[in-house]
């Protein structure tokens, strides 16, 4: 493990495998290096690429510096991305994506930019998150109740059936997604407006002028695919693709091989 300084001071972790040009990663949300899908993706890309992951504040090895604000985590960003050295490309996944596009629309330099499902409700195929669901997710996180609020971030913002996050609570992963539940406000101040069922406002990221992709998987909820689409239309220059047989819980050895024709 290394480290690197946010400009608030802020200690962020990371770490660096292989060799080549340089590829940074970002995680969604209750995900960090020892816990998601992106350490494995590393793994994968290491034979062709130098892939650092990090760990957001508030997760894993990295620290945590209040009042939180959305540009705190661009600027933990681009200093993993300035560590990296230019030039750099960039791939997050689902609000990792949206932390990823509001930090190249605000200048952290890349030469690529890909995302995988960054999850904007932008029609009416589900149910929009409740007009208060970023005050209640903060509301729980503010009163410590972490449990009840990765239940109320699986059900409200995520989607799924009320049966499913019940037995969650069951699962091995369960007391790891609670020691991060305090960072979920922090994934909501970047998606929770394009989640509301309605497109994405004229103009925005007009800025992130990199060549960029936008991909979906086959298997995924068609309000998710509709969303990934419609941000490639919005994009600048942006390709969408579609990786078959894929969920929002995407393999490794299936993305790894589409970022590496797109990033080389």
């Amino acid at each position: 493990m290394s480290t690197v300084t946010s400009t608030d001071g802020t200690t962020i972790a990371y770490d660096r495998v292989g060799q080549g040009p340089a590829v940074v990663l970002v995680d969604g949300a209750l995900c960090h290096r020892a816990s998601g899908p992106n350490t494995p993706l590393a793994q994968a890309l290491s034979r062709h690429f130098t892939v650092y992951t990090y760990d957001r504040r508030g997760r894993g090895e990295s620290g945590d510096t209040a009042p939180f604000a959305p540009q705190r985590e661009i600027e933990d960003l681009a200093a993993v991305v300035e560590e990296a050295g230019a030039p750099v490309c960039l791939y997050g996944i689902s609000s990792g994506a949206a932390l990823a596009l509001d930090a190249v629309e605000s200048g952290v330099p890349v030469e690529k930019l890909a995302v995988y499902e960054p999850p904007f409700v932008l029609d009416g195929t589900r149910p929009p998150i409740p007009a208060d669901y970023t005050e209640q997710l903060g509301r729980l996180v503010a009163e410590g109740r972490r449990a009840d609020a990765v239940r109320y971030f699986m059900r409200r913002g995520v989607g799924l059936p009320g049966v499913v996050v019940a037995m969650m609570r069951l699962m091995p992963a369960w007391p790891g997604l609670k020691a991060v539940a305090h960072t979920l406000p922090y994934d909501a101040a970047f998606v929770a407006r394009y989640e509301r069922g309605t497109p994405i406002p004229a103009g925005t990221w007009s800025s992130v002028k990199v060549p960029a992709l936008a991909i979906s998987g086959g298997k995924s909820p068609a309000w998710m695919r509709n969303g990934v689409r419609s941000l490639a239309e919005v994009l600048p220059d942006a390709e969408h693709h579609t990786l078959e047989g894929q969920t929002h819980i995407v393999k490794p050895e299936a993305l790894a091989p589409v970022l590496e024709a797109f990033f080389r």
